[in-house]
């Protein structure tokens, strides 16, 4: 069972603030940082430190050998980035006092992915093999149809939440990784029990873990539904969390370990990389879960 991570590479610069802006507020910054990011790269390290041998795919522009680089310092496969012409994606953070954050991000080549380019990648990989989708790269419908069509397991963290979305076959996805925002904006609910209610109202086949921030994280399929309580830590960064969360989540699937066990690892894992700055450099390695008593 192989894993293959399609997904974003950017670049984050992180800007510290007492508060978010406000239309047509200017206020200075207390700090500014740069660090490694995109969903896809956050989520491809999380599954080299719990242990994963994860392929990553994506496209990076000329100016993306750091990310190279990175991927494999901390264990991840590079043989499917791709190099093109241009600039790579990026993001601007807004970091506040209570250490909530503001994402604006830019595509970049996260923008160019190719159906050319999509075939490619999904050759090299057949039935019961896993792939790890996120928002933030083009065609995602495309690949999640030919995906399935090869009887891959597809797992979408549907983050951020628009309108390309709308495009994607839902119905095909086999495990969905969300927070709150993200169940509510597909289901249309807000209280946690009735998202998943709607969640496996319109996707009867799925598994459903929907992490709840400060109330921990839920799970639920046709079968069981399981609650996980928050580990109590003190928040310095927030931005890789969830990132982690699904990474370390996609690691106990492939492990096969029990439900409840499986929340408990990710949920302490998520604990421990929003104590640390920086969005790759905060996540933990599966040892330093293990080891760590929260």
């Amino acid at each position: 069972m192989k894993v293959l991570n399609f997904g974003s590479l950017n670049y984050d610069y992180v800007y510290k603030v007492d508060h978010m802006l406000l239309p047509g507020e200017t206020q200075s910054s207390s700090g500014m940082e740069l660090h490694l990011g995109g969903k896809g790269l956050n989520q491809s390290i999380a599954l080299a430190k719990a242990g994963v041998h994860v392929f990553h795919a994506g496209m990076v522009g000329e100016d993306g050998e750091l990310f190279l680089e990175t991927c494999k310092k901390n264990g991840v496969d590079t043989t499917y980035i791709k190099t093109i012409p241009g600039k790579s994606g990026h993001t601007i953070i807004q970091l506040d006092k209570n250490a909530q954050n503001s994402i604006l991000l830019y595509g970049g080549s996260n923008r160019a992915i190719t159906k050319e380019y999509i075939d490619e990648v999904l050759s090299n990989f057949e039935k019961g093999d896993i792939i790890l989708l996120q928002n933030e790269i083009s065609n995602l419908d495309y690949i999640i149809e030919e995906a399935y069509k090869k009887e891959m397991s597809i797992v979408l963290n549907p983050s951020p939440y628009d309108s390309y979305l709308d495009a994607c076959d839902m119905s095909k996805i086999s495990v969905f990784l969300l927070n709150e925002i993200e169940g509510g904006q597909i289901s249309g609910e807000t209280e946690a029990e009735k998202i998943l209610d709607v969640m496996l109202e319109k996707f009867p086949n799925a598994k459903v873990v929907l992490t709840l921030g400060g109330d921990g994280a839920m799970y639920r399929d046709s079968e069981q539904t399981c609650h996980q309580k928050p580990f109590k830590v003190k928040p310095v960064d927030t931005t890789a969390a969830g990132d982690t969360f699904t990474g370390y989540f996609i690691a106990a699937l492939q492990n096969g370990l029990p439900v409840q066990e499986s929340l408990a690892l990710c949920s302490k894992a998520a604990a421990i990389a929003i104590t640390r700055m920086g969005a790759t450099d905060s996540i933990p390695t599966m040892k330093e879960v293990q080891e760590t008593v929260l």
